[in-house]
């Protein structure tokens, strides 16, 4: 684990993430996961900021939650567009600042459930030539869905450590 509160696992990278079974497993997992990170805290508790200048624990399972509805949808579109669309990049920090981001944590836990849910019978259902297909993002250049596989495993880690870290630094 790493000591920058930003990065509790490290930066991404792909050589690090890359195992498909264990990617697959830690998208399956995420639900359970993120749910126990969050058991047994205090409304007070889920408005604290995970580090200084960064989001409370509500905003980020809030974000949890929009991030991987938009990336099992990216999925579908890789999937079944003949040429490798270019998807809709969002303003992440925008987002986490709306209203549906002040809505009870259960809200986006819910979501996640339901999310992951279909995103796992999806990755289950993929060919070794699904995870070779892609989709442009314009900031980044093209993903693979098997780099975006390993990106997602990555990102459930990093915002579940994010919540977890905090609640050992604060005994809770």
């Amino acid at each position: 684990m790493s000591q920058d509160l930003r990065y509790p696992i490290g930066n991404f990278e792909i050589a690090k993430f890359g195992d498909r079974a264990e990617n697959l497993t830690t998208i399956n997992e995420l639900p359970s996961k993120l749910r126990a990170a969050v058991d047994g805290l205090s409304e007070e508790q889920i408005d604290t900021r995970y580090r200084p200048g960064g989001w409370t624990v509500r905003q980020t399972v809030h974000h949890i939650a929009d991030s991987h509805m938009n990336s099992q949808i990216r999925f579908k579109l890789a999937l079944t567009e003949d040429e490798p669309p270019t998807i809709k990049p969002y303003y992440e920090d925008r987002w986490a600042e709306l209203a549906d981001s002040r809505l009870p944590v259960e809200v986006s836990l819910t979501l996640v459930d339901a999310i992951h849910n279909r995103w796992t019978t999806l990755l289950g259902s993929m060919s070794e030539a699904d995870f070779k297909k892609s989709f442009i993002h314009p900031e980044t250049g093209p993903w693979t869905l098997e780099g975006a596989l390993a990106l997602y495993a990555w990102h459930s880690r990093h915002h579940t450590s994010h919540i977890t870290g905090l609640r050992e630094r604060m005994g809770w």
